[in-house]
């Protein structure tokens, strides 16, 4: 199916795979905007009941703009846009919009950082938390494996590329176990565009013992799917706790980077914190 030709999802009007003429000078009507709800009415999720607490998590790779003096400053950024604001950010927008910066003067890097708060809250409809690292600061970015056991060993038949939830079970009958289970086997495809996302996901709960091969199985179901990152991870997490019944449960991925950003989304039952900001090796 042409993912154009779907039902609503709220980003048909985005900049997403059309031309777009780069504007170098601040504008935040670039920012695109897209409801969440859309999405999650699709996974049964009421309006106003989430079944979970997190974060999305955006690293910056691509950011600059002119000092006072008209002289450039390239710096890396993150942005924190919590999981309970009614909107997303079009990925493609958010990019259009910072490099709307290229060419626009600002006195200090707290301006940059004041302003990308004001209109990254103002989009998503939450307070966005907002770091930014010149990189005559120094910063340093660390790498590492993802937490837990890995999945992507088993020595399974996989044949469904479409999300199949009937993978899922658990041992209810068995003692509860607390696990970190990882994958780096999880590809989605951008909900408008098509175009291939690569990513790490992460499983960590405390339950009755999730079936792993299955839960391999489910992961590997998205590989022909369209939906954004956030709303990939919010169906994983949606679909474990229903079939699996944990008692605490967390899930996060971390998506390769594109057209300089990089997404994390992060869901929790609130038990877990959100994981460092440690790059997936392919990030």
């Amino acid at each position: 199916m042409n993912p154009s030709a779907s039902p609503s999802h709220g980003a048909e009007s985005s900049p997403l795979g059309k031309p777009a003429d780069y504007c170098d000078t601040y504008a935040p009507g670039l920012l695109f905007p897209i409801a969440r709800q859309i999405k999650r009415d699709e996974i049964g999720i009421v309006p106003g009941k989430l079944p979970f607490v997190g974060e999305d998590l955006w690293n910056a790779y691509e950011l600059s703009w002119l000092n006072p003096r008209g002289k450039p400053v390239v710096a890396l950024a993150t942005f924190r846009v919590p999981a309970d604001s009614p909107r997303l950010i079009e990925s493609k927008s958010l990019k259009l919009y910072l490099n709307s910066c290229n060419q626009t003067r600002f006195d200090s890097v707290d301006a940059v950082r004041a302003t990308f708060e004001r209109d990254l809250s103002e989009a998503a409809g939450a307070p966005v938390a907002v770091a930014i690292q010149p990189l005559d600061a120094g910063p340093v970015r660390a790498i590492a494996s993802p937490p837990g056991e890995s999945l992507d060993e088993l020595d399974i038949d996989i044949d469904t590329y479409q999300p199949c939830p009937d993978f899922l079970s658990s041992a209810a009958d068995r003692a509860e176990v607390s696990e970190t289970l990882h994958s780096h086997l999880l590809k989605s495809n951008c909900l408008v565009t098509g175009q291939p996302d690569w990513g790490c996901i992460v499983v960590r709960y405390t339950g009755p013992a999730i079936d792993r091969a299955g839960l391999l199985r489910y992961i590997v179901s998205f590989r022909k799917h369209n939906e954004f990152h956030e709303q990939c991870v919010e169906r994983v997490f949606c679909d474990i706790l229903e079939r699996c019944k944990p008692r605490e449960l967390a899930v996060w991925a971390r998506y390769t980077r594109r057209g300089g950003l990089d997404i994390n989304p992060f869901r929790s039952t609130g038990r877990f914190a959100p994981p460092d900001n440690r790059a997936e090796v392919r990030q």
